[in-house]
């Protein structure tokens, strides 16, 4: 059996950046490049960008909250039909996405993992994420199981989560060595697990629309240092 969480994640401040980036938000609306942030403390041996080389710049709008979820959906299935906002998943878990945080140009959010059903969640690995275009189609935006400047990652470790306590993780937006041209997201799938419940997040109006690579650390009851 996992270990039994009781007690509320509390959540640390981020780690000051050692790394700069640089971004061309005069060209990102475009489609021509965004911003790109520091390549993730702790990666694990990230597969190099398929994009070309773009160009990068040196200035980023101000972050602002999170946004609100739109639908419940059911992860990785095909076609997913649309739930009420704020229900419960079938499985018993629910994600939620905290507000953007920024330290030297990087930028990331909490997910928070909620056991909003009425027996104990077994909690094991990272979150499913997956970054969404206009009409809902799943983009080449590659996760890595990766810490980043906000933390590192220390693995996963198998959680027994009583109802209504959580546990979390930090999803940081990471630039390889390589670079080139960012994917522009409308959205985010965000899930407990592949095979669970999934909520889509708008990024409407976020600089996070602009994306690289992804770097997510495991479900911890604490946060990464």
């Amino acid at each position: 059996m996992g270990e039994r969480v009781r007690i509320r994640a509390r959540l640390r401040r981020p780690a000051p950046a050692a790394v700069l980036l640089t971004a061309l938000a005069a060209t990102a609306l475009t489609g021509c490049s965004g911003f790109l942030v520091p390549a993730g403390e702790g990666e694990r041996s990230p597969t190099p960008s398929a994009t070309a080389p773009g160009v990068h710049a040196d200035t980023l709008p101000p972050p602002s909250a999170a946004p609100a979820p739109t639908a419940d959906v059911p992860a990785q299935g095909p076609d997913p039909s649309p739930t009420a906002t704020g229900e419960c998943p079938a499985s018993g878990a629910v994600v939620t996405m905290g507000e953007v945080q920024a330290v030297m140009m990087s930028r990331a959010v909490v997910l928070t993992l909620t056991n909003c059903g009425t027996k104990p969640y077994r909690v094991v690995g990272y979150p499913s994420v997956q970054a969404l275009g206009e009409d809902g189609e799943r983009l080449p935006v590659k996760v890595n199981p990766a810490g980043s400047t906000f933390g590192r990652d220390q693995g996963p470790k198998e959680l027994l989560l009583d109802p209504g306590l959580t546990v979390r993780s930090m999803l940081a937006w990471v630039s390889t060595k390589e670079g080139g041209e960012l994917v522009m997201a409308d959205a985010l799938e965000l899930a407990a697990a592949p095979d669970a419940g999934a909520r889509v997040y708008p990024l409407e109006g976020h600089d996070i629309r602009y994306m690289d690579e992804l770097n997510v650390t495991a479900w911890r009851a604490e946060l990464p240092e």
